[in-house]
């Protein structure tokens, strides 16, 4: 039994060049594999991609490559349509309270369903035993998670000062991240409370800390949260040192070599990759979908097209999303992961966990394999 005392993981066309990837003749080079094989060979149908929370602008190039023309089934969170006219359907799942706010990961061995899932690389260190999975696109170069305050009454300027307040800090039962904060001595256990769920309740009513995305929570409390309306201060977690690869697209090990899961994954890792450009180029017809996702799931969550409109504009400008230190979006940086597992891993045996994978290399938890070296953001 694997030890659990430690900080647990928490309408419009789409753009040509995607029609072109997605939806073209199917005997094309681009949509068959060296042995002929076409999506509908060898990729489950539907195929299910799992998220970590609402629809929003993070998850833009997911639901992208449906379009928005999908259908919504609002009490399950599932949006599904058509993969172009490859045959199959993608089926994308909210994550959150549709999933009992466990970490993706978890639902992934959950229900074999789930074809992918969003899970971080820290994550995925972290429960490489017990959840394997291996990371095989990032949406993006700079993880987009913060600490957030009120500047009212903090005026932190590092991560240690958070520390040094004492102030509490909320984040959801499952984030990584802050397995490294108190790690490397920010934070500490005395301040943490794991019980958020994505309400503003407390933040609005007491001096907290709390976590969030810089492409969203600071627009959303500065221009929609009624009792607040004036900026927060923030600071992205990857400026504490840890440099994680966020949502990374992953899926289980045996899929990297079951002959039709990797198949499948040579045909579809392109069109993520390809979603992830024509989504940030042109993002309007699927933000304006997004909000009418979030409108009709009628939960605590909200949006708008304005909030979609600024989480995408974040995401440039914040540099979050980008093509990195190439002309390649979505692939990853070795030497990144492996310097996550050899400062974290020391670290968790001092905790008494457990749950991670004896002599875990970078190459268990990613792959470049199925990226396409071609597609790139550009910027």
């Amino acid at each position: 039994m694997k030890t659990k005392n430690w900080v647990r993981f928490g309408a419009a066309l789409m753009a040509l060049s995607l029609l072109a990837a997605a939806c073209g003749d199917s005997d094309s080079d681009e949509n068959t594999t060296a042995s002929g094989d076409t999506i509908a060979d060898v990729c489950p149908n539907p195929l299910v991609v799992q998220t970590d929370w609402f629809p929003e602008p993070e998850h833009g190039y997911t639901y992208d490559l449906i379009g928005p023309d999908g259908e919504l089934d609002a009490e399950a969170g599932i949006y599904t349509g058509p993969l172009g006219d490859t045959g199959i359907d993608l089926e994308v799942r909210a994550g959150g309270p549709y999933i009992g706010f466990s970490p993706p990961s978890a639902q992934f061995y959950s229900d074999d369903d789930i074809f992918m899932a969003y899970v971080d690389t820290a994550t995925a260190m972290a429960t490489s035993e017990t959840l394997p999975v291996v990371a095989v696109f990032a949406p993006f170069e700079v993880g987009p998670q913060i600490l957030m305050w009120n500047p009212e009454v903090y005026s932190f300027e590092t991560f240690q000062d958070i520390g040094d307040s004492d102030a509490p800090v909320l984040y959801f039962e499952g984030g990584a991240y802050m397995t490294y904060l108190l790690g490397q001595g920010f934070l500490n256990e005395s301040q943490i409370d794991a019980s958020y769920d994505g309400s503003p309740a407390r933040f609005l009513t007491e001096d907290v800390v709390q976590q969030g995305f810089a492409s969203n929570e600071p627009w959303r409390y500065e221009n929609t949260i009624e009792d607040w309306l004036k900026p927060v201060d923030f600071m992205l977690i990857h400026d504490s040192g840890f440099e994680i690869y966020e949502g990374t697209l992953s899926v289980k090990p045996e899929s990297i070599t079951d002959p039709d899961d990797s198949a499948c994954l040579e045909l579809v890792v392109p069109l993520f990759q390809q979603s992830q450009v024509d989504y940030m180029n042109n993002p309007e017809a699927m933000n304006v979908r997004l909000n009418e996702i979030v409108t009709d799931l009628a939960s605590f969550w909200t949006a708008s097209e304005e909030g979609h409109a600024a989480g995408t504009k974040a995401m440039k400008d914040l540099g979050l999303v980008s093509d990195g230190p190439d002309s390649t979006v979505g692939n990853m940086v070795e030497s990144r992961i492996q310097e996550l597992i050899d400062t974290q891993i020391p670290f968790l045996e001092t905790l008494g966990i457990d749950t991670y994978k004896e002599g875990l290399q970078a190459s268990d938890i990613f792959t470049n394999q199925f990226i396409d070296e071609s597609i790139g953001l550009g910027f």
